[in-house]
């Protein structure tokens, strides 16, 4: 996958299939599928850090994990979130951000919002660094959204989020990801723009779909959005594994000669 693919599937109506990753372990069994395209998403506050929004991420997070995963998985297209203000300051810091999450090993960058970005936007395309748009549900707006719900239930919110979906493509976006928003607003973004759009929570009719690596898995058990689907019951599977680790070593079975090096 280049990003050159991304425009062909849109063209060809083949849909693009992403996927969240954080860390080396995880890159490792992605990077053995057919995923399309991994986002290291400044999620990764909450996923693997235990926070209750992605505000806490930051700069030296997001590059730390950008990093295992491109070990983990060299061949993917990996797109690297820029945390919450670290592309709102002077056009300097925001570059110097960007900078380093793509020497960390991403692909290209992804941000949020098109109000106030469209001037870096282009500044970034210009510079030989491909961006990724985020409109919709934006977590790193969460305090001013007032919480996480559907966005664009409203025919003037529909149209401001058509008229920033046209600015982030005028901008140079190469794709745009459209988070909880309703099922016929998303279809019709999707049909009017000429770049991609890869949704979660947005209906079947986009470009493509993303998930978060542990939705996918059923590894969130506290964490239930009616968009998500869990493809395997991964909590209670691992679960089962360390009880049976548990009892076979309380019970001697483990470890067995097979187990244990001769002198």
């Amino acid at each position: 996958m280049n990003i050159f693919d991304f425009q062909r599937k849109k063209q060809s109506n083949e849909k693009i299939s992403m996927l969240t990753c954080y860390d080396y372990t995880s890159a490792r069994i992605v990077a053995n599928t057919s995923i399309d395209c991994l986002l290291v998403g400044d999620s990764v506050a909450m996923t693997m850090h235990g926070f209750k929004d992605t505000l806490a991420a930051t700069l030296d997070m997001m590059c730390m994990h950008t990093e295992a995963v491109n070990r983990g998985a060299p061949n993917k297209f990996i797109v690297g979130d820029l945390p919450f203000l670290s592309y709102r300051k002077s056009i300097t810091k925001s570059v110097e951000a960007a900078e380093r999450l793509m020497k960390s090993g991403a692909n290209a960058i992804k941000l949020e919002g098109a109000i106030g970005n469209e001037k870096f936007i282009r500044h970034m395309t210009d510079s030989g660094v491909p961006v990724m748009g985020h409109l919709g549900l934006t977590p790193q707006l969460i305090h001013t959204l007032g919480g996480h719900k559907i966005q664009a239930k409203t025919e003037e919110a529909q149209e401001k989020l058509k008229n920033d979906a046209f600015a982030l493509q005028a901008a140079g976006c190469f794709a745009i990801v459209l988070e909880c928003v309703p099922r016929k607003i998303a279809k019709e973004i999707t049909e009017l723009l000429s770049i991609p759009t890869i949704g979660i929570g947005a209906g079947p009719d986009t470009n493509g779909q993303v998930l978060v690596f542990q939705d996918l898995l059923g590894l969130n058990i506290d964490f239930k959005p009616k968009f998500v689907k869990n493809f395997m019951k991964g909590f209670s599977h691992v679960s089962e594994s360390i009880e049976n680790y548990v009892k076979d070593l309380q019970s001697g079975d483990f470890p067995q000669n097979e187990h244990c090096y001769e002198s």
